[in-house]
């Protein structure tokens, strides 16, 4: 690969991270857009965005083959801390195109559904 395409290539990596108002945005455009859910089932019992996948964070290695590396997937958890190990762990496995959302569920109720449970 030439030195240029590899500077090109690090220039539009993914972040780790996406706000829950760039999610509101990438959903209203992008097609093979992904919300996965790693939290524990009590937890989406409680409260969830809709649409999304549920895989609880425990689940996801033996649950991997479920997910399309080729899809452009975010995480989400309470508050950000397991969807940012998840995501760093899925990019270890080749998925390119994997985010957390910063601040979770929790940051979505309060700033964007506020009709959505807190706890």
């Amino acid at each position: 690969m030439a030195p240029e395409a590899t500077v090109a290539s690090r220039e539009i990596a993914m972040t780790y991270e996406i706000t829950p108002e760039e999610y509101c945005q990438l959903r209203e455009t992008s097609e093979g857009l992904v919300l996965l859910d790693v939290r524990e089932v009590w937890e989406r019992e409680t409260a969830c965005i809709d649409p999304s996948d549920h895989i609880p964070m425990g689940d996801i290695p033996t649950r991997l083959q479920e997910l399309d590396p080729d899809h452009h997937i975010v995480v989400y958890c309470h508050h950000g801390a397991r969807s940012l190990s998840v995501t760093g762990w899925l990019r270890q496995q080749g998925f390119e195109r994997v985010q957390s959302m910063a601040g979770g569920i929790d940051r979505w109720s309060k700033q964007v559904d506020p009709k959505i449970p807190r706890y």
